[in-house]
């Protein structure tokens, strides 16, 4: 029962990162946007992330750097895609790729650092209750953050006035428009909060989820968060549960071995990837579906003169 008290800590912090990254791709495409380059931020603020803890000692300053580095790569997409029209899908692959190669090469010089002694967090009381101490409340605060987040958002987009103009701007950017909205300005907003929360997701990995920087560590965690949003038909509380299960599908190849299940550990590390290409499948199965719950706009530009 231990063993799997663990399983379940490990499962709610894999499932963190997919969930913070996940969440700011659906800001973005509730406003109407694509970024395919999340994978690419996520390498940057890791990065940043990582090299920022080295320097300072902080964690929290090193989150902070991330989300900097995340909404500033982030603002430069966006100014390509929403002012200068380029398409969306090729600059998001761009943006991935530049992400990619920078990342390795800021980060040549942090391979073999170290970060300093982790803080053991706990929560008084609770954390002593048989299994679901260890499972629940030993967790890292961001963990408890990002489930408030997912609340926060709930409530921004379908109970406050902000979010009913934000998901407006994603449904049909031309009446906005024509009620005297920026509809410009409102994706570009979307897209710099977008990028900040998958820069503290890559400043996450780096800092939390494996304390130390590798070249690729993101290791397609990006794509992840993406197909996520399709997955969770852009809703908060689904996009959590989503992530818990993608978490734990990639935390269950570790208790395998851990175990030690004879499964060929190549197939093991293969789990999320093919979790993710199934339930992609299973939903493409009824394209109805995905038209009525997907913003009638994603992906598509938007010209305030035409």
């Amino acid at each position: 029962m231990e063993q799997y008290a663990l399983l379940v800590a490990a499962t709610l912090n894999a499932g963190t990162v997919l969930a913070i990254a996940a969440l700011g791709l659906l800001i973005n495409e509730k406003a109407g946007v694509v970024n395919l380059g999340a994978e690419g931020i996520m390498l940057c603020a890791a990065i940043a992330g990582f090299a920022t803890v080295v320097h300072t000692g902080s964690d929290w300053i090193g989150f902070a750097a991330g989300m900097g580095a995340g909404a500033l790569l982030a603002a430069i997409f966006g100014l390509l895609a929403i002012w200068l029209n380029t398409n969306q899908y090729a600059t998001g692959l761009a943006l991935s790729l530049f992400g990619a190669g920078f990342s390795a090469f800021v980060g040549t010089g942090y391979v073999q650092e170290r970060l300093p002694e982790r803080m053991q967090f706990a929560i008084p009381g609770l954390a002593d209750i048989p299994l679901l101490g260890p499972a629940l409340f030993r967790q890292h605060p961001m963990v408890y953050f990002t489930i408030a987040l997912v609340l926060w958002l709930v409530w921004f987009l379908y109970r406050s006035r902000t979010g009913l103009v934000l998901r407006s701007v994603g449904e049909s950017p031309e009446s906005a428009h024509a009620l005297g909205y920026p509809v410009r300005r409102i994706r570009l907003a979307a897209v710099v909060a977008g990028g900040a929360l998958c820069g503290l997701a890559g400043a996450y990995i780096s800092v939390i989820y494996t304390p130390l920087w590798v070249q690729g560590m993101v290791a397609g965690k990006g794509w992840i968060a993406l197909a996520l949003t399709t997955f969770a038909t852009w809703r908060p509380g689904r996009v959590l549960l989503g992530a818990y299960l993608f978490g734990g599908v990639t935390m269950l190849q570790f208790h395998f071995q851990a175990t030690g299940t004879e499964v060929p550990s190549q197939f093991l590390t293969m789990l999320p990837y093919l979790a993710t290409i199934v339930v992609l499948a299973l939903i493409s199965r009824n394209p109805a579906w995905i038209r009525v719950n997907m913003p009638a706009s994603l992906g598509k530009p938007f010209y305030p003169g035409s």
